[in-house]
């Protein structure tokens, strides 16, 4: 690829952090010089973003109650990542669950879509973001999302999905097929974030000390379709204790649903979150993963995974050797699954000491730099 070619990058919002954000930060040490082209930019809330050189779109100017929330600013979408300019531009590369592959790109200028999943509410997990009191109301114009994000998919020259999950759903919902390539997990940091905390033996500064206890773990965002819910209605019949870590729309009705054995904590450095890993009992996963980059990061510090058996954990999870599956997503299935798992621990662990790091290898870093250049070179 031409290094003298000139490169955009597109994302959604950039206005939290997560694994997606990780991808975001190699593709910007793959493409330094890239601009970054995205909806609007939380700069307090997403200060990972501070070195990235960064356009944003009229959205960037609207009322923090309009633009910070997902249902009000949803009619202007349509229009925000069209109103773009990419003419100067060679290469763009959109990295979307939602608007941004819907950019306009002129013949000159190749667009690659790196899909993270095919617009949640408006295809595979509508139940949980639409409430059947609105249904009715907000028919007529989710067709016309539906239609419109349909015509968007369609303008991509490539797609690249970050799953076998994902790339079914692009060519269920969007008839296109794709290559997959798995985002990139960087071992080298994480192994400098593990020394950190192992030899030097930082004090974490929790409000408790985590070495009193055990505990279960779920790091994630606090999302409908991530099924947190879920996990504390299980929890709330259970003894243990139970971390959550991750902020999100559903913060507030999911600590007013929570008993006293559930805590939640956000804004953690990678040190902090390194040792909750490395203390838990295990990671539940309870969500459909698009691909499920947390688990890496847990199988990495020889955390277990409890995972829904469905989308992406089939993929960077290995029944009884870094975890075990349940079936159903309710109480009941979810609550045997931990029965099991107090059984087999100490085998289970056994096993993640054996084969954590090797399946890690799978979704490393250096594979995703040269998979994902090989792709987009023209």
């Amino acid at each position: 690829m031409n290094k003298e070619q000139k490169i955009a990058i597109v994302y959604d919002w950039i206005d939290k952090w997560g694994g997606v954000e990780r991808v975001l930060l190699n593709l910007h040490e793959m493409f330094p010089e890239a601009i970054f082209y995205t909806s609007y930019f939380d700069q307090d809330k997403a200060s990972w973003a501070k070195n990235l050189k960064i356009k944003t779109s009229f959205l960037q100017n609207f009322p923090d109650f309009i633009k910070k929330n997902r249902l009000l600013s949803l009619p202007f979408y349509p229009f925000v990542f069209e109103s773009f300019d990419f003419s100067e531009y060679d290469l763009v590369i959109s990295v979307t669950s939602s608007f941004a592959k819907s950019i306009i790109t002129k013949p000159g200028t190749r667009h690659i879509c790196y899909l993270l999943t095919p617009t949640r509410y408006l295809w595979s997990q509508e139940k949980n973001y639409i409430k059947k009191n609105y249904e009715l109301w907000v028919k007529g114009y989710i067709d016309f999302l539906k239609k419109w994000d349909f015509v968007s998919a369609q303008r991509p020259d490539k797609i690249i999905s970050i799953s076998e999950t994902v790339k079914k759903r692009c060519l269920k919902y969007y008839k296109r097929n794709s290559e997959v390539v798995y985002p990139g997990f960087d071992a080298d940091y994480w192994n400098k974030v593990k020394s950190q905390i192992i030899n030097n033996k930082l004090q974490i500064n929790f409000k408790f000390q985590i070495s009193n206890f055990k505990f279960f773990l779920v790091v994630s965002r606090l999302e409908p379709y991530k099924k947190v819910d879920l996990v504390i209605q299980s929890f709330n019949r259970l003894k243990y204790k139970l971390i959550i870590v991750g902020e999100g729309t559903q913060e507030k009705k999911l600590k007013q649903i929570a008993n006293d054995n559930v805590s939640f904590l956000s804004k953690l450095t990678d040190i902090e979150l390194g040792s909750l890993y490395l203390n838990a009992h295990a990671l539940i996963m309870p969500q459909e993963e698009d691909f499920g980059y947390v688990s890496l990061e847990a199988q990495f510090f020889g955390c277990p995974i409890i995972a829904y058996k469905k989308g992406g954990a089939l993929e960077t999870v290995i029944e009884n050797k870094t975890g075990l599956f349940f079936e159903t997503q309710d109480k009941e299935s979810l609550v045997q699954a931990i029965e099991r798992f107090d059984k087999i621990k100490y085998n289970l662990r056994k096993e993640l000491s054996k084969t954590g790091l090797k399946n890690i290898e799978e979704f490393s870093k250096e594979k995703f730099v040269s998979k994902f250049k090989q792709i987009i070179t023209p």
